[in-house]
Order: structure tokens, then sequence, then C-alpha cells
């Protein structure tokens, strides 16, 4: 699996102040360096087949351009600046948008040019179910983001990623192996199916997410601790970041569905509306785990209560049973000559039966009245 950071909105702090003063479209990568180096991919397909091939250098694009063929390419790792501003160059991308695609903390949105739409939204990696799947892991969650970048163009789909991700490596296995519709369709249907397979990431997160709020419920049920309170904020605090991811998503995909772009056909829009209704669905059950995670800490605030009021109550009984016991050996302790009880030959046993008496008979008494 790569590895991809956990930190979303956070890091590169000092990519971030070089950047400052600079004119617009200055272009500085701002994140973290998942991949030293940048490999550009190419995959060529149409109703005769698919070529695939790694590029050293943009130059060999012009021969895809005059072709009929739907070509994309990607992008893996933002290290090399120049070769980004070649591509934006080659294509003739606006500088503003190459910045924003080297500031990988971009929140997701859809914005549309004259000769290209420009897309850009979070793809997440969830833990594998062998893996330990748990929320608290040091100072660091379970899920890991990485920002995607896609160019919509005339039969030109161009993605950015900030390290291979599975989510786009699934295309590729599917171009590879399918003869049917998808090779027959635009580059549009190409950066629908892209935007399918990341917001399907998100069911699997849905998954996730029940799976730790289950463990945590069964946690405070049997030993609630310290621990399961910071669980409980950590998951709280990831819920509301990934709210963050897929929040703007809805208004990413309302600008494609209500876009007269040339570049999305009619017979998309279809498609598009679906990942519309499966980001709705996503929404909602967000707010479900929000209004959940809440109820957690309520529950675990209610069993160190309830633990608390058992240890207090059981406390209690030892204080009521040795309060009756105190009292008559401070009677017994005074230092009185002329007490009849201190000379009796039975004084001592009798007066341990009677301890012994009393302490059995409240224990009986709580008993009964369903105190223990």
């Amino acid at each position: 699996m790569p590895k991809i950071s956990t930190r979303l909105f956070s890091g590169a702090k000092h990519r971030v102040s070089k950047k400052v003063g600079m004119p617009p479209g200055s272009l500085i990568h701002i994140g973290e360096d998942h991949s030293r180096e940048t490999e550009i991919s190419l995959i060529s397909y149409g109703a005769r087949g698919v070529e695939t091939r790694i590029l050293d250098s943009v130059d060999a694009l012009s021969h895809y351009q005059a072709g009929d063929a739907i070509t994309w390419l990607n992008i893996v790792g933002l290290a090399d600046i120049k070769a980004i501003e070649a591509i934006g160059q080659h294509f003739d991308i606006h500088r503003l948008v190459l910045e924003d695609i080297l500031n990988t903390h971009q929140r997701p949105k859809c914005e549309h040019h004259d000769s290209f739409i420009y897309l850009v939204l979070t793809s997440l990696v969830i833990p594998e179910p062998g893996a330990d799947r748990t929320v608290i892991q040091g100072l660091k969650s379970g899920i890991q983001y990485q920002q995607v970048s896609i160019l919509l163009l005339d039969r030109f789909v161009i993605t950015f990623e900030e390290s291979a991700s599975s989510a786009l490596g699934h295309i590729t296995q599917r171009l590879s192996n399918s003869s049917g519709r998808f090779r027959s369709q635009g580059s549009d249907y190409l950066a629908y199916e892209i935007l399918d397979s990341i917001v399907d990431q998100y069911f699997e997160y849905e998954e996730y997410m029940a799976e730790q709020i289950d463990d945590i419920e069964e946690e405070l049920l049997i030993n609630p601790t310290s621990d399961t309170l910071i669980r409980i904020q950590r998951l709280k605090r990831e819920l509301i970041k990934i709210r963050r991811v897929i929040s703007p998503l809805r208004e990413l995909l309302n600008g494609l569905l209500r876009s007269d772009s040339p570049l999305i056909h009619a017979g998309t829009a279809i498609y598009l509306r679906d990942v519309f209704d499966h980001c709705l669905r996503i929404t909602e059950m967000l707010d479900s785990y929000r209004d959940m995670t809440t109820g957690l800490l309520d529950i675990y605030i209610s069993s160190i209560s309830n633990r608390m009021n058992e240890i207090m109550k059981v406390l209690t009984i030892f204080a009521s049973i040795f309060i009756p016991l105190t009292f008559i050996t401070g009677i017994y302790g005074m230092n009185f000559d002329a007490m009849p009880e201190l000379h009796w030959p039975w004084a001592y046993p009798a007066l341990w039966g009677l301890f012994i008496g009393i302490s059995g008979g409240l224990l009986v008494y709580f008993k009964r009245k369903h105190w223990l």
C-alpha cells in the first residue's frame, strides 16, 4: 500500500512560507513529498485496443492529439515541477490551475475553462482488513488522504496524484480487460469513472467507521477507560475532517451536471447523477455517525458515572457495616474501671459474636433491599 500523508490540512509549513509575497501563478509544491520522482504514464484506447507506455517527456503527446483515441495521462508524484509546467504549456493550461494542482491542500472544487474542466478532490486509503484498523495509532488515524487533480479536455484526461493510488489502478485494469462500452465512450466518461472510483472509497470509509463505532460501543459496555475517551475524540475529529472532504463534492458534481460545456455529453450526465446520489448517501451516513459519536460520548460519561456510583455504593455499604462496630469498640475503649462486661469471662467471645451478628444482619438487609 502506498505511503500517503495522514495530514489533510496541515504540514509543509516551510513551503507555504516560501510562497508568501510571490506573484500569482508561481509554481511551488505545497505539501509533503510522497514520491521523490514524477512518473508520467499514458494510456491511449479506442475500439481497436489499448496502448500503455511510460513517457520520458511531453514531446510524444503530439502524436496522440492528432488521432481519434481517448488518452489518459496520469502523473504520479508532484516533485518535478518542470515536468508539470511542461504539461501545462503543452495543453495551454492556465498557470493558476497548475498552482492549485501543486498546492495539495485544496478544497474539492470544479472550475470551467475555455478548453478544459479542472476538478480537484481527495482520495482515501482505508487500512486493509488484516491490518490494525484502530483509530488510535499513536497520534495518527488509520485513514490516509491524498489529493487528486483531474483535467478534462477533448479526448484527453490528465490526472495528478501525490502518489500511486489503488482507486486509479482499478480503472487501468478495467481498460486493459474491457472491450465494450468503456472504450467506446469519450473522455468525459473516463473522468466519470475516475470520480466514481474515488467516491466508492468513501463507502469503504463508512464500513471502517461503523467498525470503529461498534468496537467503541463494546468497549464502553465492558470496560471503559481513559483511552476510550481518546478514541471517541479522535473518531469525532476524523468525521469532521472527512466531512470537509465530502461535502464540497456535491457542489463539484452539481457543477458538472449543470455544465453547458461541450466536454460533458448528455449520455454521461446520468452516470454523474448516480455519483451525486452516492455522495448524498455518504453525507447522510456521516451525519448519522457524527450523532452516534456524540451518543458514544454521552454513554462514556454515563458509564463512568455509573461505575463511580457502584464504587461509592460498595464503600457506603462497608462504611454502614463498620459504623455500629466502631461505635461498640469506641464504648469499650473508654478508660472506665466500673464496666461489668470487662470482667466477664465470656465477654470477648460474646463481643465478637455481636460483631458478626450485626455485620451479617446488615448484609442480609442490604441484599433484600437490592443494594448489593
